[in-house]
């Protein structure tokens, strides 16, 4: 067995721990494989290991990578979408976790009423209000939910968010429970489910899982490290 299965292996077998600790069913919080820059190769090993999902930051990673992948596989883009992508990326990512905007959720409806599509995707929340990050605020993302919910092309999963990096993990315990209570909030005052959290990566995972993460992105665990890496195949 490879490195890579091994290091798979060990992200599931901690996911179900995290999940018996909590007392939550581990089959009920999928693992996304981030695979940001990492080449064609590395992503191989991780299907003959047992993993579909895969998560790009870049439109042109998952772009170029696809073509060369069984079709099975389902790709989700968490970073960072430019409107002028969205055509482009809708008709290969199946989710998109990162809507970070009212102008944008306007964008994806319509150019998915364009291409016959109904996209999933996740509402991005910025808690922590930093400036180098995308995102709602919570009290834009309440002020704009009605308008997002009208949006007929959008299947809104849930929420999404990326705390602020701390080496101590504990440190993004406190943002996880936000968006999770956030997440209540919003589904008492817009009249609709939102049943999914997409938090937790590499170092934190955990503590996502604990505080009722169901999609968890973990990257530079199972692939290792990202410098000089190839992005081609």
């Amino acid at each position: 067995m490879s490195d890579l299965y091994d290091r798979l292996q060990a992200i599931r077998d901690r996911i179900a721990a995290a999940a018996a600790r909590c007392g939550r069913d581990s089959a009920s919080i999928e693992l996304l494989a981030v695979s940001k820059t990492f080449p064609v190769e590395a992503i191989r090993e991780a299907v003959d290991a047992g993993q579909l999902l895969f998560g790009e930051n870049k439109v042109q990673e998952i772009l170029a990578k696809a073509p060369q992948l069984p079709a099975n596989l389902e790709w989700h883009l968490i970073g960072h979408l430019q409107s002028n992508k969205v055509r482009k990326i809708l008709p290969q990512a199946k989710f998109i976790h990162g809507i970070d905007s009212l102008d944008l959720a306007r964008d994806v409806d319509r150019i998915a009423a364009e291409l016959g599509l109904y996209p999933k995707v996740y509402l991005e929340v910025n808690l922590a209000a930093e400036s180098s990050k995308h995102g709602f605020t919570a009290e834009k993302l309440r002020s704009s939910l009605e308008d997002l919910y009208a949006l007929r092309r959008l299947e809104i999963q849930g929420l999404m968010c990326i705390p602020p990096f701390d080496a101590d993990a504990a440190k993004s315990r406190p943002y996880f429970v936000q968006l999770r209570e956030l997440r209540d909030e919003l589904e008492k005052i817009g009249g609709g489910p939102l049943p999914r959290l997409s938090m937790g990566m590499s170092h934190d995972f955990e503590i996502a899982i604990e505080e009722g993460a169901t999609i968890v992105r973990v990257g530079s665990a199972i692939f290792g490290d990202r410098k000089q890496k190839s992005v081609a195949a």
